[in-house]
């Protein structure tokens, strides 16, 4: 008997989480094909942070080595940019970095093309020096920056942007950090937590320029970028400037194919297009009841439900996804979910430790936590998530909900008999018995 085709376009986590699925749940269903633009086979994007702050290595950080794909007898072709799909016929047309043209066809399609950074139209922003952060690639330009230049500006205050301003101050740049707003990550923090944030880079060496925006990058008369000008008149050396202003679902391929999309592909509880049920879409590309997703627990939450109906179970529905947020930046705790802003109608509690750096934020509604803002002691975010996913009524938790779990009781202290056979064994009993009685 046949076995059915499936091709993937895209070779990230979104795309390879779906296929592990897949395979867990059909093992045997399918030839797989997997096409990845970039040169290396899946890696964790969210580990790229740690790579330039010199504390993992890029083969650290790969999830599926290439004997992973021989292994499982999937067809890997890297470097390899899709160029168009026909729809009618099935088949996907790609182009190899050395100008190879390679074909496919297909019974079924997965759409993993991610999403590309956003890179702000001022003048100067083709200049040289100027990068985006978003692949190993752009991790390797800055490391390899960093080694030579000395000063660096980043564009940008969200997460992608603090990352990447502590790792290059991490391989010793002077690092600034433009951001149009009042405080860093205002999409993730509400102020206190954000001015808690700011001073902690800061004594990092990180310097902030807020409420400032970017009017043009400044050249040496050599073609490089020398400095970042603001719309003040005032002006920031560079050497390095990184854009880390946001990104934009991929979805030119989609729109080539004729697949509806907004932001981007539109997506039902399947994954499945609107447009074509042989054509799935999952990750940073797809957009679900209006939303495309950018973090990892909603592409893996999709990867999963995508899986049952490639492996023709038809179980699994995507009901969109509560999105936490942590920083990845070693010595900083913080953790966010929900409407931890508050207003109408909430009730918010507030911890506030400044000596000791930490600060927690509730935020009830009908007695049911619907946000979590925490920053200094994040230990509890998982438990806080938990009850949030779960709708639970908190009621009797509210005097020590802002401490996180209740401690489990006590476990009564049992009398231990036994036969002793072996001297070892009846010092260990003796003194499991005496920690108990304490």
């Amino acid at each position: 008997m046949r076995k059915m085709k499936l091709v993937v376009v895209g070779n990230g986590m979104a795309g390879m989480r779906t296929v592990e699925e897949l395979l867990r749940l059909a093992p045997g269903l399918y030839e797989i094909t997997v096409f990845g633009a970039e040169p290396h086979p899946n890696y964790n994007r969210i580990l790229l942070s740690p790579v330039l702050a010199g504390e993992k290595t890029i083969e650290q950080i790969v999830l599926h080595p290439r004997d992973w794909y021989v292994r499982h007898g999937i067809t890997l072709h890297t470097g390899c940019r899709v160029r168009a799909v026909d729809r009618t016929r099935r088949t996907v047309r790609a182009e190899a970095d050395d100008g190879r043209v390679v074909e496919a066809a297909y019974d079924r399609l997965l759409l993993a093309t991610g999403s590309s950074p956003f890179m702000l139209p001022v003048p100067g922003a083709d200049l040289q020096g100027v990068i985006a952060y978003r692949d190993i690639a752009d991790t390797e330009a800055m490391i390899a920056a960093a080694r030579t230049q000395r000063r660096a500006v980043v564009i940008g205050g969200g997460v992608l942007g603090l990352e990447a301003a502590n790792g290059l101050a991490q391989r010793g740049m002077q690092v600034t950090v433009v951001h149009t707003n009042a405080w860093p990550m205002d999409k993730q923090l509400d102020a206190e937590a954000g001015a808690l944030l700011q001073r902690a880079l800061e004594g990092r060496g990180i310097a902030f320029r807020l409420r400032t925006h970017t009017e043009s990058l400044q050249g040496d008369g050599g073609g490089r970028v020398r400095a970042v000008r603001f719309s003040d008149g005032s002006e920031v050396h560079a050497d390095l400037v990184v854009m880390a202003v946001g990104i934009r679902p991929n979805v030119a391929l989609a729109k080539q194919m004729r697949l509806h999309c907004e932001r981007g592909v539109v997506v039902d509880d399947t994954l499945q297009t609107v447009t074509d049920p042989r054509i799935y879409a999952v990750g940073e590309c797809a957009q679900h009841r209006g939303i495309a997703y950018g973090l990892v627990a909603p592409l893996y939450e999709q990867g999963r439900v995508a899986a049952t109906h490639l492996a023709q179970m038809g179980i699994g529905r995507y009901g969109g996804s509560l999105t936490p947020l942590r920083l990845k930046v070693t010595g900083i705790e913080l953790f966010s979910a929900g409407d931890f802003m508050g207003g109408e109608g909430s009730e918010t509690i507030v911890l506030r430790d400044p000596a000791g750096g930490i600060y927690r934020k509730l935020v009830l509604q009908d007695d049911r936590l619907v946000g979590v803002c925490l920053y200094g002691d994040a230990a509890e975010g998982s438990w806080y998530l938990d009850l949030m996913r779960e709708r639970r009524n908190v009621a009797d938790l509210r005097d020590q909900l802002m401490f996180g779990p209740p401690a489990p009781p006590a476990a009564p202290v049992a009398e231990i008999v036994t036969t002793v056979t072996s001297l070892a064994r009846a010092q260990a009993l003796r003194a499991l018995a005496a920690e108990c009685e304490t």
